[in-house]
């Protein structure tokens, strides 16, 4: 089972028979331009001495992210990383509850009580990260598991970093996945450094996506920076998946824009490696893309960046009046109860 390398999406008409009308494609606008605001000011308060830890971006992601999360149907879980935050803004997570969860204060998602983006909220069906990256698969392949047994039309994703392919529940998760032809799509978010590790140390195939085939089920590369290939493939593998059809792997390649973590300059990435991809920006496409293709309009995009930037301003006035957590209840929402479990197949 050879991988294949999905072409980029070109006219109007094939994103319709993907399913998009022209509101689609301008709300994806919007999720991309506020998933790169949101952090482009979680740098503003990490420098204000806002934000407690460390700080994470996945600039030059968004695309990636936007695309997947647009695919994913209601009831579908996932278990997006820190370099997907266009997954929690695509999903409906407030701006101001993201700033708030940065802050560590009360109307984060996690209440204070986890990482600064450690974040997911369950009704969205998002599953909060944990730092151990590949360790999320594991728990994707466990909610595929459980909607089979449940005889449930739901379809769970899961993402990891080609980094963290290397390790060992990266293996036994697909390869579960595969031997009982599960519901869940596996993500790699292949951004070309593992922290300071390139891709030729970190795997010796040329396409982590070939090592779909040893797992029975089909691996596809798609260029991150094109939003609507990204959706559309993600669209295709989760739609095959609800029909029976078993995982895919899609590895999404782009570079990592910044460093590992606010504290990191990237001095081992090559200049000439940012500024190639730099010209692919997700955001910058997918805009000539609507003027070409979209008939969008320069009065148009302007309204849309004037409520952004109004939506992301307003954001940050609210999240700063959440209050700090109060230590008395930090045990609460920690343990589950059995009525939080609500596991049909346990009644």
């Amino acid at each position: 089972m050879a991988v294949r390398e999905a072409e980029p999406v070109g006219s109007f008409n094939e994103v319709r028979e993907a399913g998009l009308d022209r509101d689609d494609l301008l709300a994806i606008y919007r999720h991309l331009l506020v998933t790169r605001g949101i952090e482009e000011r979680g740098h503003i308060l990490y420098k204000q001495g806002k934000i407690p830890g460390s700080f994470y971006t996945g600039r030059g992601n968004e695309g990636a992210a936007v695309g997947v999360a647009t695919a994913m149907g209601p009831d579908d879980v996932g278990t997006p990383l820190h370099r997907d935050m266009g997954v929690h803004v695509t999903r409906g997570v407030e701006p101001w509850r993201i700033f708030a969860q940065y802050m560590g204060r009360e109307d984060g998602p996690t209440r204070g009580r986890d990482g600064n983006v450690h974040m997911a909220d369950a009704k969205l069906g998002m599953i909060a990260m944990v730092s151990h990256l590949p360790a999320m698969l594991p728990v994707a392949v466990g909610c595929a598991l459980a909607f089979r047994i449940r005889e449930e039309r739901r379809v769970a994703v899961g993402w990891f970093g080609e980094g963290s392919a290397a390790r060992g529940d990266a293996h036994e998760a697909m390869n579960l996945a595969g031997v009982r032809r599960l519901p869940v799509v596996f993500v790699c978010d292949n951004n070309q450094w593992a922290y300071s590790t390139p891709t030729h140390l970190g795997y010796a195939v040329e396409h982590l996506a070939d090592r779909a085939a040893a797992y029975g089920f089909e691996g596809v590369v798609v260029d991150g920076t094109d939003v609507l290939a990204v959706y559309r493939e993600a669209k295709a593998a989760i739609e095959k998946a609800r029909e029976g059809g078993g995982p895919t792997l899609l590895e999404l390649k782009t570079l990592r824009m910044e460093g590992h973590a606010v504290h990191d300059d990237a001095f081992y990435v090559p200049k000439e490696l940012f500024e190639e991809w730099a010209r692919r920006d997700p955001i910058e496409r997918f805009r000539t893309w609507l003027f070409e293709n979209a008939e969008l309009r320069g009065e148009e995009e302007d309204e849309i960046a004037a409520r952004v930037k109004k939506i992301l301003n307003d954001a940050l006035t609210r999240a700063e009046d959440s209050p700090q957590p109060d230590p008395a209840t930090l045990l609460e929402g920690v343990y589950a109860t059995p009525e939080d479990l609500d596991t049909p197949h346990h009644k």
